[in-house]
């Protein structure tokens, strides 16, 4: 879904960077309350983490691949507007260091790919816990939902910006049944790695997922030598789902985790091309792509450059992604968290 310099026309690409910019203002105001000592910490590993997961392209059809776009996983565990964030921080990596993703299109980019997911998946997932009880399960089954609907949205949206400001004359019927076709086999990828991770998180700190707040299990009774559940009459008594593990220990999982699915798994990901770059060939929208004007980095296309071993250059280029945009992200959330102490430093001192 990352969209090349030469696929959108400069008006059109001019118009999404407003509304990218606009969005990212509004989520870093958001993100203030979202954010905590608990959880800015964590924000920064899922910005790392869906950096590592995007470079592991899988199969969904013949001839094309598809990979993680993260809105979901990140609105679910850290919040909406932390999630544009987050997603918006992994996006601004791919496309300075990595030259995946023009920079003409990061608006393009950042509206499909951290606005509309994350928007669609929360607005998905929240209105599904409505009606479905207050469970772990509920939460990673939801998750799974909204992580698969965000995708053909994601898709049907740069559709929409195709026939607004495509650079080529193509029917616009054609490119919406394709990029939505392929797109809802790729949500299914999505919504496995997202449910996956959500639900494995939640099995060990539900008090972190954002998604989660608030989830209770039933008391348990032990009679007659067996545990049963308390009756739905005295369903008031109820306890937050417990802690498994501490912060640190998830933090240091995670990263981890991030550092081997991108310096290792990484190199045995699916070699095809994507939703959208397989649509674009098939399509002939891409005739006018443009070289990536950073391709010349040191780290263009995931390879260290002058690096000759390919499992080598690959792994490099991974562990270093998931370093640098581990840190961005953290910097940013830090800050953020800062700014929201920093607000709420004068009405502290007012109450006292």
């Amino acid at each position: 879904m990352h969209v090349p310099d030469g696929f959108i026309n400069a008006p059109t690409s001019a118009v999404t960077g407003v509304v990218a910019a606009g969005a990212i203002a509004v989520s870093l105001r958001g993100a203030r309350r979202e954010l905590d000592e608990r959880t800015a910490p964590l924000a920064g590993l899922v910005a790392a983490f869906i950096f590592a997961v995007q470079m592991l392209n899988f199969p969904v059809a013949a001839g094309t691949s598809g990979h993680l776009l993260g809105g979901a996983l990140a609105a679910i565990l850290v919040g909406p507007f932390t999630g544009v964030l987050c997603v918006s921080v992994v996006l601004l990596m791919q496309g300075i260091l990595f030259a995946d993703g023009g920079l003409t299109a990061l608006g393009v980019n950042i509206t499909n790919m951290a606005v509309v997911t994350t928007v669609v998946a929360y607005a998905v997932f929240r209105g599904l816990l409505k009606v479905l009880p207050r469970t772990p399960r509920s939460v990673t089954a939801a998750s799974f939902v909204a992580a698969l609907l965000s995708v053909p949205a994601a898709a049907l949206a740069f559709t929409l910006m195709y026939a607004v400001g495509g650079t080529t004359d193509v029917a616009i019927g054609k490119v919406a049944t394709a990029m939505v076709g392929v797109h809802v086999l790729i949500g299914i990828g999505e919504a496995t790695i997202t449910a996956l991770t959500v639900g494995a998180v939640i099995a060990v700190r539900p008090d972190l997922v954002y998604g989660a707040r608030g989830l209770q299990r039933k008391l348990r009774l032990r009679v007659n030598g067996e545990l049963v559940d308390v009756p739905a009459a005295e369903g008031a008594r109820t306890a937050p789902v417990a802690a498994r593990t501490s912060r640190r220990t998830l933090w240091a999982t995670g990263l981890v985790t991030s550092f081997v699915l991108a310096g290792f798994v990484s190199f045995y990901a699916s070699s095809s091309p994507d939703g959208l770059e397989k649509v674009a060939a098939d399509k002939g929208i891409d005739k006018k792509a443009e070289e990536h004007a950073v391709s010349d980095s040191p780290l263009a296309d995931y390879g260290v450059k002058d690096v000759t071993d390919a499992r080598l250059s690959g792994g490099l280029a991974g562990v270093i992604g998931v370093g640098v945009t581990v840190v961005a992200g953290s910097t940013v959330f830090w800050a953020v968290r800062r700014r929201r102490s920093t607000d709420a430093s004068p009405t502290t001192v007012e109450n006292v």
